[in-house]
């Protein structure tokens, strides 16, 4: 697997992958702007290349984006639905910008809809943007979630159902997070359990829709639809868990990267990055 980090994009986006290296990452997720807020600024082409040309001095890859917490495709609210559509859209572009391969999203909540309006209303968001952005190389990752509340996606299910109404589905992929799929009931933590999540998500989304993995340990127990994540080891899935997705010989090339908490030092990333690292049978 090619392990790494999110990293902040803070003094430039080139910045990203300075830390990236001082953490001996082999891959890296970045916001391309600031998660918590609609608006940036636009990417001019000066910082688009200096990014790139950092990038391409590196050893790097794949660069993944996430979107921003803010936006919700599954929305009943109208006015809330066509802003994160806009949003969604600028966040593909500057993807696209940046030749960053994959962008990943939380599919969404229906609120006080229905899951199934829910999963209409994401679908048809993604099919009113891949037409208006045509030709487009960014892939959307719908990502795997805890299943807080009215969150969709938390069964491969949903996610099967969102992916049934999307017309282009060749630009749509998933990404799995251990700590939500965990949290969602999902058994990782034997070899068995492993194997059973996997062979179910193989036969109900397709194992080569799968492009990449978040590796996230869980503070709550299994089942618990709660999305609290924790350090490699120090939660309530263990290393056992995760030694099984590094040994994978189907998942080799795939990018694996944590969203733990860390400090300015990245002391945190480096050692359970160094954790996984000797997980891996030779």
């Amino acid at each position: 697997m090619r392990f790494g980090a999110h990293m902040s994009i803070a003094g430039g986006l080139e910045k990203s992958v300075d830390r990236a290296e001082r953490a001996g990452c082999d891959a890296l997720q970045i916001f391309t702007k600031n998660g918590n807020q609609w608006k940036a600024k636009p990417i001019t082409d000066e910082q688009a290349e200096l990014y790139k040309s950092r990038l391409a001095a590196s050893e790097i890859h794949p660069v993944v984006a996430h979107d921003s917490y803010l936006i919700n495709l599954a929305s009943p609210d109208d006015e809330l639905w066509e802003k994160s559509i806009e949003a969604f859209r600028i966040e593909l572009e500057r993807c696209e910008q940046l030749e960053v391969p994959f962008l990943v999203t939380h599919p969404g909540s229906y609120v006080k809809s229905t899951e199934e309006e829910g999963i209409a209303r994401i679908a048809e968001a993604l099919n009113r943007i891949n037409r208006d952005l045509a030709g487009y190389n960014v892939m959307t990752l719908l990502e795997t979630t805890a299943g807080q509340g009215s969150n969709i996606g938390w069964r491969f299910e949903q996610l099967a159902a969102i992916m049934a109404q999307v017309t282009e589905q060749e630009r749509v992929g998933y990404c799995f997070d251990t700590c939500h799929a965990f949290a969602a009931g999902y058994e990782i933590r034997t070899a068995g359990g492993y194997a059973e999540t996997m062979d179910a998500f193989d036969s109900i989304l397709g194992l080569d829709k799968l492009k990449v993995f978040h590796f996230n340990d869980s503070k709550k127990e299994f089942g618990s639809r709660r999305d609290r994540h924790d350090h490699i080891g120090a939660g309530e899935i263990g290393l056992e868990g995760f030694r099984h997705f590094v040994n994978d010989p189907r998942f080799i090339e795939h990018a694996a990267l944590l969203e733990t908490p860390k400090s300015d030092d990245l002391h945190e990333d480096i050692e359970n990055l160094a954790t996984l690292r000797a997980l891996v049978e030779k």
